[in-house]
């Protein structure tokens, strides 16, 4: 009974301001004190979790994000991807083709919106692309950080729910691929009908296509020794992570020669911050899942959801409605450490694959992200962009209904989808 009361508390502190962490720890008290819970003995388990090599990919991969951003590589993708996506609908293309590159190198979000966003936004207003729908289209897209690996989510999903890395990273490629189609199409059908495109100019730079791609081929590269290496058997994801750092590093600093010391140390200490800012949601997570654990919360809670809803469809379509309600209040790391650990024995009940069910809650994040009233994404989409809230809430929903949504129900439905990749690379 008193569990109950966790969720909304969480979602109560975060939405009296205070910061995230924090109020993880406010939950953590609460449930400490109604439980009468050995907070030294909680500490200590709590910091034993903390102690995994898995999580030593999370700094790394952000600060990764943070490198590129400041060393010109995402410029480079930027740009050869313009080039590259021409006609109807080229430069919405453009912009979700370059956060699918961006994301497969990162695995954030932010530094994807922080990036492509800067560098897009005019030249797609100048196009006839209203900021509105902008902001919108830049916090989808960069949400396939999230769903592209690798993915600071995935890791995070495997840490607490003691999954493969691998297997995860691999089980959201296939949602992706349908997410990055749907946007590309659904953005080419809006053009002529809810705005108009302007057609592009010649390139003012005068450079040909092939040599926009040969600067950006540095930077194409990054995603394939990452990716390549990890399901290739050459490095594990955290060695992935090492690895993507020093190409960050070679490449923004060595051949591109936009990464000045200056910009560096400024990249180190914005990933430390938000490095600082996951672990200690981390820690105070992990000491709570030990209190529900203990007091069997998660067994009772899917006990008495079978007891009502007996239907394994009905509970899967509940547990996609609490994910993007989850989702819509919380940022993506509290809705992955808090709800995938108490959800995951009812979705096994359910002979619902655990592998399977990362990727539904990856799927949720890119609707629970961009949806108010918290929504996150979008209100960090539209500072960026630098239009109104309102402007770019209609325009979310749009994507949300016609593309997310639907990604999200072939996900949980469809088995496959995200669990053949896995298996056919041996992951499972």
């Amino acid at each position: 009974m008193y569990a109950l009361i966790a969720l909304p508390l969480l979602i109560i502190l975060m939405g009296l301001g205070l910061p995230v962490a924090w109020s993880f720890a406010g939950v953590l008290a609460y449930l400490t004190w109604v439980y009468e819970a050995n907070l030294n003995t909680l500490m200590l388990q709590g910091f034993r979790s903390l102690n995994s090599v898995v999580l030593l990919a999370l700094p790394l991969f952000i600060l990764t994000g943070y490198l590129m951003q400041s060393g010109g590589i995402a410029q480079r993708i930027i740009a050869f991807v313009s080039r590259l996506a021409t006609g109807r609908g080229g430069m919405g293309t453009a912009m979700v083709l370059s956060s699918s590159i961006f994301g497969a190198i990162s695995g954030t979000a932010t530094a994807a919106i922080a990036s492509i966003g800067s560098i897009m936004t005019d030249p797609l207003a100048e196009r006839g692309y209203p900021r509105g729908r902008i902001a919108a289209l830049l916090g989808i897209s960069s949400l396939l950080g999230i769903l592209i690996p690798p993915s600071i989510t995935m890791i995070l999903f495997a840490v607490v729910t003691r999954q493969s890395v691998a297997a995860c990273f691999a089980a959201t490629i296939g949602p992706a691929i349908i997410l990055i189609i749907g946007l590309i199409l659904y953005n080419r059908f809006l053009v002529g009908r809810a705005f108009d495109e302007v057609e592009p100019p010649e390139p003012s730079s005068g450079e040909s296509f092939g040599r926009v791609t040969l600067k950006a081929l540095p930077a194409l590269s990054l995603p394939i020794i990452i990716l390549g290496g990890i399901y290739g058997g050459i490095f594990t994801p955290t060695e992935a992570a090492a690895v993507a750092v020093v190409a960050a590093l070679v490449v923004g600093g060595v051949i591109y020669r936009e990464l000045t010391w200056r910009s560096l140390g400024r990249s180190v200490v914005q990933a430390a911050e938000t490095t600082g800012s996951i672990i200690l949601i981390l820690l105070f997570s992990f000491m709570i899942s030990r209190i529900l654990s203990f007091e069997r919360i998660p067994q009772e809670m899917t006990e008495a959801i079978q007891s009502v809803i007996t239907n394994p469809i009905g509970v899967l379509l509940m547990v996609n409605l609490v994910l993007i309600i989850a989702g819509a209040l919380m940022d993506d790391v509290s809705v992955t450490v808090v709800i995938a650990p108490l959800f995951l024995p009812l979705m096994v009940a359910n002979q619902v694959d655990p592998v399977h069910f990362a990727a539904i809650v990856a799927c949720s994040v890119v609707i629970g992200a961009n949806s108010p009233p918290v929504a996150p994404t979008l209100f960090l989409s539209c500072k960026i962009c630098r239009v109104p809230i309102l402007q770019a809430v209609a325009p979310a929903f749009g994507l949300i209904g016609f593309v997310a949504l639907p990604v999200m129900l072939l996900t949980t439905f469809l088995p496959g989808l995200s669990l053949t990749i896995p298996r056919l690379l041996d992951l499972m």
